[in-house]
């Protein structure tokens, strides 16, 4: 029996509560990504400070912010520690949009939403991951990628509906993710800590946050992990931030200049990618090659943004990039990401492992967030759009060559193949203690 605030179980219902940051963060985007253009009109800002909105927002520098200082933290004081308190923020923040006044609350408010998510997310991968059976990864941390893909599917449809309210319709959004935000954090009172987490702080002792960060960057599988999902997470996220948070200014650019159709598009961009993210991910990378389901999503999503670009801006060409997109983000790097980057990493930093990958990523979203609105306009979709796919090409080819082989095995089992010195260490630590019984 689960007691909401009181108890709850470590199986479904614990999966789901934790993956419901996926669901704030994409939500957060979304709800920006809908209203930047009504704030625009109502503060009378200009597109470089667009720009800015959405680089210090959930879906850049924010983020990355929060996730620099949340994931360090998750690995010394628990996963559940970040739990108590990274909600409470973001529900301060989207409050403060609701009722933003001007510019400068409504970028204070910004850069509090992106704070919290970005200390939630890593901290929500890494439970979800460290929870599943060794069978069942992807399945379990698919969970949290559906939760990131229903996001933007409700943000989209919710505004199509609000839109004849105008800007007051986009407060209304923002003051829906209050109140998801306060149902998840009553929802996550009873999470038990994470059972992995808790036998690592019983072999080692607590190090410092300086010195776990130290310890990440002095092992040479470390580095060669957090360079090869940087190549796979980081180039596709630069691509999927811009679609993200500016794709109805691109289908505009695109010749759709009804908002009304721009939504529609994406929801069923977003419904695809739900669909795809349960239909193919979860249920099929647990079983067959991931290797090969990572190469079709990426080519997928290559194709996507090339019919984008170089095809006519015709409804059947539009319809095919949603189609293509859709699919592709539901067998994307994301979801890979979120697989193997707790599986390439120890207990003892996986968390911070991944709060400094999420950081590089969404700082190489703001970098270009900055300048998206402006570039647009002035280089044109085409030239922009080059640079997205080459992008894309990146992220298809360190993936596809260096996909690891983790499949069915147990996060101690992995462990224990990428780092041996610590076998070594362990073994020559139990024989000193044994000795003086012989």
């Amino acid at each position: 029996m689960v007691r909401f605030g009181k108890t709850i179980t470590t199986g479904t219902k614990a999966t789901v509560a934790v993956a419901m940051s996926n669901y704030i963060e994409a939500g957060s985007i979304i709800a920006i990504a809908t209203s930047l253009s009504l704030w625009q009109k109502e503060f009378g800002f200009d597109n470089f400070l667009v720009g800015l909105l959405a680089a210090l927002s959930a879906n850049a520098f924010g983020a990355a912010a929060g996730a620099l200082i949340g994931g360090p933290l998750c690995d010394r004081y628990g996963r559940k520690f970040i739990y108590t308190y990274d909600l409470m923020l973001y529900m301060g923040g989207v409050l403060l949009a609701v009722f933003a006044g001007n510019f400068w609350m409504l970028l204070i408010a910004f850069v509090l939403t992106g704070i919290a998510v970005g200390a939630g997310v890593p901290a929500s991968w890494t439970y979800i991951a460290e929870q599943a059976p060794a069978g069942q990864r992807a399945k379990h941390v698919g969970m949290a990628q559906l939760a990131w893909s229903v996001g933007p599917l409700v943000g989209y449809l919710l505004a199509v509906l609000v839109q004849p309210l105008g800007l007051l319709g986009s407060r209304l959004i923002f003051a829906q993710l209050f109140v998801v935000a306060f149902v998840t954090w009553w929802m996550r009172q009873g999470l038990p800590e994470s059972a992995i987490w808790k036998d690592e702080k019983v072999k080692a002792p607590s190090a410092s946050l300086v010195q776990g960060l130290r310890a990440l960057f002095s092992k040479k599988a470390n580095i060669t992990a957090l360079l090869f999902l940087v190549g796979v997470y980081a180039f596709w996220n630069t691509v999927a931030g811009q679609a993200g948070i500016f794709m109805p200014r691109v289908y505009e650019a695109a010749g759709v200049e009804s908002e009304t159709e721009q939504y529609l598009l994406q929801a069923l961009v977003w419904g695809l990618t739900v669909l795809t993210t349960y239909f193919v991910f979860m249920k099929l990378a647990d079983k067959y090659s991931r290797r090969i389901l990572y190469i079709v999503g990426a080519l997928l999503g290559i194709a996507a943004w090339a019919v984008l670009v170089f095809a006519e801006p015709t409804l059947p060409a539009l319809l095919s990039f949603a189609v293509l997109w859709g699919v592709a983000s539901g067998i994307g790097a994301q979801a890979f990401y979120g697989v193997w980057a707790n599986e390439l990493f120890a207990t003892q930093y996986r968390a911070s492992a991944q709060g400094i990958l999420f950081f590089v990523a969404r700082v190489m979203v703001g970098l270009l967030s900055v300048w998206f609105p402006i570039l647009l306009t002035s280089i044109g979709l085409s030239w922009l759009g080059l640079l997205l796919i080459g992008l894309l090409a990146v992220a298809l080819v360190v993936g596809g060559v260096w996909a690891p082989r983790t499949q069915g095995k147990t996060l101690q089992e992995i462990e224990k193949e990428r780092y041996p010195e610590n076998r070594v260490a362990s073994a020559s630590e139990s024989e000193r203690v044994t000795l003086p019984m012989r």
